[in-house]
């Protein structure tokens, strides 16, 4: 990988790895679904009036927006407000990759190397032990939350693979559309007009901020600049570089929200990267892949275009 494209993975992955502690600020005045539906309402406006629909079935653009602004980001924002750390989330999240390689298995008949069972294998020994040392119920109630964020982000891999998009952050944007209406009504439903009385004043520089980052950096930037480096590289060269994620999660975390992290979940996040790690690394890409994190099959032999 050329060197200004490794920068462009590092700065992917440290946004995406700041994303979580940053959102947990924006947390702290605006309720979870209310915020996320800001988020996707921002990052589809006023874009969609400048920006072409990508050429694919629109229903494709409708579910994937739904299961990525809905039952990803509301879920996990919600999950991060009720009890687990956004450090802890920007490392479950990535069990994603297992999930999406099972339904690759599962769907399209993908064949799953042993190295990327064993992955799976320790990655659930490390969730295990991040759930069985959860403080209260809120807190597991939080963690089991981001696993299903990390089923649902699985689940919107499949449908790019499903619709071949090539326009990725045309898809983004229109996509983008349709994830904040049944959001206010989740928030709506389950707290009544209280979400919505004090927004106003709630939206300090602080909130502010929070959302603009996720807009224009954590959705625009962050996506854009993966996948295009999916675009060049096989995926096993770029699928790697995501274990920066939680590193700089974790890390980032711990130095703007004074996050700490006990032993005893120290060591499961020590097992679940390394299960990660494990599952992803592979000597040579294969024809036979499986999906990647962003639903991408692995490259072609040499020379050939994704």
């Amino acid at each position: 990988m050329q060197k200004k494209h490794l920068v462009l993975a590092i700065l992917v992955t440290l946004v995406w790895g700041l994303n979580f502690p940053i959102t947990k600020l924006g947390l702290r005045s605006i309720d979870p679904f209310v915020l996320t539906a800001i988020r996707f309402a921002l990052a589809a406006l006023p874009l969609v009036f400048f920006i072409k629909r990508p050429a694919i079935s629109f229903s494709y653009v409708v579910a994937y927006g739904c299961i990525f602004g809905l039952g990803m980001w509301g879920v996990i924002n919600y999950g991060i407000q009720v009890g687990v750390s956004p450090g802890i989330a920007s490392l479950i999240i990535q069990l994603s990759v297992f999930f999406t390689m099972g339904w690759g298995a599962l769907l399209f008949k993908e064949r799953l190397r042993g190295a990327q069972l064993l992955g799976a294998v320790l990655a659930m020994i490390g969730l295990v032990g991040i759930i069985s040392t959860q403080p209260g119920d809120h807190a597991l109630f939080g963690v089991l939350l981001i696993v299903f964020s990390a089923v649902a982000w699985s689940i919107g891999n499949v449908i790019i693979k499903k619709s071949a998009v090539k326009e990725i952050f045309s898809f983004m944007v229109w996509a983008s559309l349709f994830p904040p209406i049944p959001l206010f009504l989740l928030a709506w439903l389950m707290h009544g007009s209280a979400p919505f009385e004090n927004l106003q004043s709630s939206l300090d520089l602080t909130a502010v901020l929070s959302i603009l980052f996720q807009v224009y950096l954590a959705t625009h930037f962050a996506y854009w600049g993966w996948n295009s480096l999916l675009k060049r590289y096989p995926v096993s060269t770029v699928a790697p570089l995501s274990l920066l994620i939680p590193v700089f999660g974790i890390g980032s975390s711990m130095l703007i929200l004074g996050e700490h992290i006990s032993t005893p979940n120290m060591i499961s996040i020590v097992v679940i990267i390394a299960g990660l790690a494990v599952g992803l690394y592979r000597k040579t890409p294969a024809p036979s892949a499986a999906l990647s994190p962003t639903g991408r099959r692995a490259a072609e032999p040499a020379g050939a275009k994704k």
